[in-house]
């Protein structure tokens, strides 16, 4: 597919080598916490698909949870992706940081249970209270709780 994306500073650039998948809205707390949003908007490749194309040496990794980890640029803070340990032979990437922001759409929604009270999304599209029902290797994975509700 060739899409390409950065951070905000732009020391950080990547491409991807296929088309995203699984793209959707996450309200988990990790999510808000992260981002400093009231969700994130995430899409999905095959991990060896996502190439740094510059700034490789800037990018930083965070354990997030008990099953999986958050990488950003350690220069402006800008969130790349969230790696879990469920499911390695992918990635998902935040898809805000892509070049073209109508390259994909959100598809549903997870952890709408952890939804921050005021953002109500005029979207009819699926909403999940935690992950998806088709989602495997769930055992263990659970996100800190929504305390701001």
């Amino acid at each position: 597919m060739g899409l390409t994306g950065g951070c905000m500073c732009g020391a950080v650039r990547y491409e991807l080598k296929s088309d995203p998948f699984d793209c959707g809205w996450c309200h988990c707390r990790t999510c808000q916490l992260t981002s400093g949003a009231p969700a994130m908007v995430f899409a999905t490749v095959p991990d060896a698909d996502m190439v740094w194309t510059a700034g490789a040496d800037r990018v930083k990794s965070v354990p997030s949870s008990s099953f999986g980890h958050r990488t950003f640029c350690a220069q402006c803070g800008t969130p790349f992706q969230m790696k879990v340990n469920h499911q390695p032979e992918t990635v998902d990437f935040s898809v805000t940081t892509l070049d073209d922001l109508k390259a994909i759409v959100p598809g549903f929604h997870i952890f709408w249970s952890s939804k921050v009270p005021w953002f109500d999304p005029a979207d009819d599209l699926p909403r999940h209270d935690r992950f998806r029902p088709d989602t495997r290797g769930l055992e263990g994975t659970e996100p800190p709780p929504n305390t701001a509700a």
